[in-house]
């Protein structure tokens, strides 16, 4: 019973939503960043292994690089989460919907960024060696 959090309705219920909203964000942003820049460069890694499937172990590493983001974003929010307990405040809320927005969309847009550019220079790399 410790575990959950019993209101008795006089407590600042706007900090526990924003600071779940922050956790929220924090791993849904991050693995959304994490998925596309997966399926990106894992199309360029298929075109690889259609031209070259000796080198395909070598062109993994944006597929690897892009998954990781996801667990950045579940740590984020395992951290912020860990820190919800009774006298939490809204000014907690905000700082945790802060943290958990700025590590989502980091995450988006690097995601997005090594999809990009990892496909890019997997397709460069089948077509000549010293790319990599």
């Amino acid at each position: 019973l410790n575990r959950f959090l019993v209101m008795s309705g006089t407590e600042d219920t706007a900090g526990f939503f924003f600071g779940a909203l922050g956790a929220a964000s924090a791993l849904s942003l991050a693995n959304m960043g994490a998925s596309f820049g997966t399926a990106r460069a894992g199309i360029g890694v298929a075109h690889l292994a259609v031209l070259a499937p000796a080198k395909v172990m070598r062109s993994i590493v944006p597929v690897v690089m892009a998954g990781i983001l996801g667990i950045y974003g579940l740590i984020v929010a395992v951290i912020i989460q860990g820190n919800l307990s009774s006298s939490y405040n809204t000014k907690a809320g905000y700082i945790h919907l802060g943290a958990g927005l700025s590590a989502g969309l980091s995450s988006l847009a690097a995601g997005l960024a090594i999809g990009i550019v990892g496909d890019s220079s997997v397709r460069a790399y089948a077509k000549q060696d010293r790319v990599f």
